[in-house]
């Protein structure tokens, strides 16, 4: 490929099914070598397969990259809209007598196929050296009319020069009997047409390489760069399936990920620069290379993908932190009063550095949330005995003194109350994060007082211990 084009690249899903995380890489991938070189990012819909590919999953797909911020930059491309320059290239192979007309019978492919098979060589064509009859009006396929002899070279950016040789890869089809194209000639037509540069893609399509180099080099087109990125293992590294969790994308929206913390979590899966763990997406793009993807599968780690996440939530502005989170309440069915929500979003700057996921965060503000009275916890009232009932009522009145309703201000208050009972905290902590959350998670002491608001966190209090509010 020549080194003076522009640099496009492709990310070109079947819309058989969601989104996979492995998909999500691949465009990952392509998107920041486009952005590293100051080129161009696309997306193709590869949907010539009528019967498996569904609106619902095209939609899946276009919903998983916007979510991942990795949109194409120009308007996205249908394989199946694209049939006449498919078949327009076949009539130019066919001018050209790279590709013929066959005729083949079901019965006569199967004969050659086990006498191929036995011979140890690729399929031929009984059609590949002989010219139709003008009798011959029947089915028929077209084929490519492969080199017999040499070999073919890949030179793959991440694993180095493949090679494979000729003999051994058969005569394919590239238009059905129905006329219908095929798989790898309407990928090397479309991306050519595209102006692909670099096809960054899985490495179950490296055995395809070779059988569209050949095309390219018949229709006298410019090859593209190949990189094969290797598989995403699970943990105990088998191949990813369901029973590691999550696959799509959408599941992992749906369990509290945060996009950025996707892209740069993924980003890590195969490629990294140095130790470097968390990176913005400015630094990935200046740092990435294509040559430095590893040739080793990856391994999903949930434990970092869990600290990445934390990581970007505690970045992560509050009011969309509030805005996610509150989405979540609504399809947990818990919607939030309009004092609870305000209360929602004033705890969340306060509680989010415990939080790995926004599932997490959501549970961690459902304390403030609950109306009053509350229904305390058996913990809880087992606790609430008529010493600490008393503590509790001391303590209310201390922490009602302080003219400033912050954590800075609080904590001393609390610490001061303890010294002055002479008891350590776990003397009548526990007692007051229940009272505060009603039996919920919840952050530590002064987070929780500060998140309820002074009027809320000492009328919670009152309930609990039997005075007026």
């Amino acid at each position: 490929m020549s080194d003076r084009r522009p640099v496009v690249t492709r990310f070109a899903p079947s819309p058989t099914g969601f989104l996979h995380i492995g998909g999500a890489r691949t465009a990952l991938f392509n998107w920041l070598y486009a952005r590293h070189t100051g080129g161009t990012f696309l997306v193709r819909i590869e949907d010539t397969d009528r019967e498996r590919s569904t609106p619902e999953a095209v939609q899946a797909i276009f919903d998983g990259l916007e979510w991942l911020g990795l949109t194409s930059d120009r308007e996205t491309v249908f394989q199946a809209s694209r049939a006449p320059a498919h078949v327009a290239a076949v009539e130019a192979l066919l001018a050209k007598g790279r590709a013929y007309r066959c005729y083949m019978t079901v019965e006569e492919l199967n004969a050659e196929r086990e006498t191929s098979r036995a011979e140890g060589r690729a399929i031929r064509s009984l059609w590949r050296d002989r010219e139709a009859g003008a009798g011959e009006n029947r089915p028929y396929t077209v084929r490519f009319k492969g080199p017999l002899t040499g070999e073919t070279v890949i030179a793959d950016l991440i694993k180095g020069d493949v090679t494979l040789q000729n003999k051994e890869l058969d005569d394919l089809v590239l238009l059905r009997s129905d006329g219908s194209p095929t798989y790898n000639l309407a990928v090397v037509v479309d991306d050519h047409d595209m102006g692909v540069t670099h096809i960054i893609r899985g490495d179950d399509h490296l055995n395809n390489a070779a059988r569209q180099a050949l095309i390219y080099e018949a229709l006298d087109w410019e090859r593209p760069a190949f990189a094969h990125l290797p598989l995403i293992h699970g943990p105990d590294g088998a191949k990813l399936s369901k029973r590691h969790g999550a696959q799509a994308v959408g599941e992992f929206a749906d369990m509290g990920y945060l996009p950025e913390a996707m892209r740069n979590y993924l980003a890590r899966l195969g490629w990294g620069h140095g130790d470097d763990e968390i990176f913005s997406d400015a630094q990935a793009i200046e740092w990435f290379e294509v040559s430095d993807v590893g040739a080793s599968p990856a391994r999903l780690d949930w434990a970092k993908l869990n600290h990445v996440n934390q990581h970007y939530i505690r970045l992560a502005d509050d009011a969309r932190l509030a805005a996610l989170v509150e989405t979540i309440h609504h399809d947990r069915q818990v919607p939030p009063s309009d004092a609870g929500l305000a209360r929602m979003r004033a705890a969340v700057p306060l509680v989010k550095e415990g939080a790995q996921t926004l599932l997490q965060l959501a549970d961690l503000t459902l304390f403030v949330m609950k109306a009053r009275p509350l229904d305390l916890d058996d913990k809880t009232r087992g606790l609430l005995t008529d010493e600490t009932k008393a503590r509790l009522v001391r303590l209310r009145s201390a922490v009602s003194a302080s003219e400033d309703w912050t954590v800075a201000a609080l904590e001393p208050v609390i610490r001061a109350f303890a010294e002055t009972e002479g008891v350590g905290i776990g003397k009548f902590g526990p007692a007051l994060r229940g009272v505060l959350s009603g039996g919920s998670p919840a952050p530590d002491l002064a987070s929780a007082l500060v998140a309820l608001g002074r009027d809320e966190a000492l009328a919670r209090i009152a309930d609990a211990v039997g005075t007026d509010a």
